[in-house]
């Protein structure tokens, strides 16, 4: 089973999303993330036997309860950087309090043995994956052209324990983290 946890994003933002995908997919040959797919990544965990399952429920279920969260979605940009791409994002500003709930799924899931993340928590929605060099002038022109890339915000309540399968991403378990 490939697992992660993550946010949903709610309907206004997942609306503008698609309008802006809608907009730039035909502008390059990338692999466009589906709309369907977009969310907050907290914690890729990869991997794991199906055995493991109740073990990851148990611990994340045991995260203390803490406050929503303000989450805004705004600014495009590429990782790792706009010369050598290989990641199109939206970035997602959660301030601390979502680096807090990140740190804290990470640290509850080592001991239950899901290695921890090396790099630092850098938040943000992957809008298109980019395997093979391809003319990003268009992409460029276009986002240019955009009255705005503010998509919105929100307050998160909840994070969710995803499957990750073929494609498709199906919520194995909800987590309430509002106190």
């Amino acid at each position: 089973m490939r697992l992660f946890t993550g946010i949903d994003l709610p309907e206004p933002i997942l609306d503008r999303l698609g309008r802006l995908l809608a907009l730039l997919r035909p502008t390059a040959h990338l692999k466009w993330s589906p709309l369907d797919n977009l969310h907050i990544t907290t914690k890729f965990i990869g991997e794991w036997p199906e055995e493991k399952l109740e073990t990851f429920k148990t611990a994340l279920g045991a995260i203390q309860k803490r406050r929503p969260i303000e989450i805004a979605v705004e600014g495009l940009g590429w990782f790792p950087n706009p010369q050598k791409p290989r990641v199109f994002w939206a970035g997602v500003h959660g301030g601390q309090a979502l680096r807090d709930l990140a740190g804290a799924i990470e640290h509850t899931l080592e001991p239950v043995g899901v290695a921890a993340e090396t790099r630092p928590y850098s938040p943000h929605l992957t809008l298109a994956r980019i395997s093979q060099p391809a003319p990003l002038t268009p992409v460029l022109q276009a986002i240019a052209k955009l009255d705005s890339v503010e998509f919105g915000s929100f307050e998160a309540t909840t994070f969710y324990l995803y499957l990750s399968a073929g494609g498709v991403y199906t919520k194995l378990s909800e987590f309430r983290f509002a106190a």
